[in-house]
Parts: C-alpha cells; sequence; structure tokens
C-alpha cells in the first residue's frame, strides 16, 4: 500500500523567528543599521497582500520565481515606505530580502521532532511530499536545511500558482505523489491545512498551533 504524508513548511517542520517582518528588519540591519524601525511597527504592513491572502484565486502567472518576487516585492516595498523608509532605498532592500529569505543559514531553524518524525514514518512505509504557501526557493531551503532526502516531492505555491486551501493545490500534490492509496495532511494552520485538506477529501492533522500537539503526535497517530 502507498502512502504519503504530506507537510506543510513553515512552522511545522522548520521556522524563522519573525516571519516575514522579522526578515525585513534584518535586510534593515545589513543595508541601514542604527535604522531604529522595529518588527512591530513593520507587521502591520504586511497582513494583506501576499499571494495566499488571495488563496481562492489562482496565481499561474506568477509560477517563475522573478514574477512572484516583483509581485511581493511591490507588497514589500510598501512595508518598508509605510514604516518611513526613504523610498530610494527599497528596492535594494527588497533585494536583500528575497536573499535573506531563502538562505537557510540567516535564521530559519529545524523543530527538535522534525527529523525524529520524518524518520520514524518512513521506518513505517510512509512517503513524504512538501504542500506549502511559500516561496520558490522552497527546495532549495529543504535541501539547505538537510531535509531533502526525506522528500519525494517539494511543492510550493510560488512554483505551482496554487495556495493552499485551495482545492487544486491538493489535487496537484496527489497527482505528483502518483495518487498514493493513503494521504494525511499535516500542518500548523487550520484553515489552510487542515479545512483545505479536508475539503478535499484528505484526513488532516494540525500541529503547533492554538495548543495542538508536536509531530510525536503524528508518529502516534499514523503509526
Amino acid at each position: 500500500m502507498d502512502r504519503v504524508v504530506l507537510w506543510d513548511f513553515d512552522e511545522t517542520l522548520a521556522h524563522r523567528p519573525g516571519k516575514w517582518s522579522r526578515c525585513l528588519v534584518d535586510a534593515l540591519d545589513d543595508e541601514l543599521p542604527g535604522h531604529g524601525i522595529t518588527v512591530d511597527v513593520i507587521r502591520p504592513f504586511l497582513r494583506d497582500g501576499f499571494p495566499w491572502h488571495r488563496h481562492d484565486q489562482p496565481h499561474p502567472e506568477l509560477s517563475e520565481p522573478d514574477t512572484w518576487w516583483t509581485h511581493v516585492g511591490m507588497l514589500i516595498e510598501r512595508a518598508y515606505t509605510g514604516a518611513g523608509v526613504e523610498p530610494s532605498r527599497c528596492s535594494a532592500l527588497t533585494r536583500r530580502v528575497r536573499t535573506i529569505y531563502s538562505d537557510p543559514t540567516r535564521s530559519w531553524q529545524l523543530f527538535e521532532d522534525t527529523v525524529p518524525a520524518l524518520e520514524a514514518l518512513r521506518a513505517a512505509g510512509w512517503r513524504h511530499a512538501v504542500l506549502s504557501n511559500h516561496v520558490p526557493e522552497l527546495p532549495a531551503l529543504v535541501e539547505g536545511l538537510g531535509l531533502h532526502g526525506y522528500f519525494d516531492a517539494i511543492l510550493s505555491s510560488a512554483s505551482t500558482g496554487y495556495e493552499k486551501p485551495h482545492p487544486r493545490a491538493f489535487a496537484w500534490a496527489l497527482d505528483v505523489c502518483g495518487s498514493p492509496d493513503d494521504v494525511v495532511m499535516v500542518g500548523d494552520n487550520p484553515v489552510a491545512d487542515v479545512a483545505g485538506a479536508e475539503a478535499a477529501g484528505i484526513p488532516a492533522i494540525l500541529v503547533r498551533r492554538d495548543g495542538a500537539p508536536g509531530l510525536a503526535a503524528v508518529v502516534d497517530r499514523l503509526t
């Protein structure tokens, strides 16, 4: 029997403390030391405008890396100007954000139970795939964090043009994985990961969100 776990990435397998807001401040630290802008100042400007904020709309036109970053770059530049950064500095800062966010050595961390869970489930006969609303460079991030060998497929919404919970995101993953006999979605987002998967007929497990358990519970349930 062919069995596959579909994994969300950010806040499920790995995390970057402070997320996008922290990354924008990190770019400021690199380019404009002493800028005085905090994560709390940046965060309100990033609450809307990413492709996954319009997950009901497919975005195949953004499926090339440079095109995706150009689109997201407009949001990043608006965030910088809203936070008081001189507009003439925003283009260079936005390019720096792409470099930093895509770099597995810049603050990205695996959760301590990630590798044990992947290994235990693989030993029990499960294959793994990543299905994440993420940047085009997600496969390189996964590889840089030492996880590439665990996954048969790594699907980022930036490359497919479909953000969870859009049903086509899950259909795409099932097709890439060869229509397995059993499939389970694991993620931290109750809407994108759990409700989206269940609407597509895929059982789902919520982890690391609002008191939900970590990955040991996933291993217990699937083995």
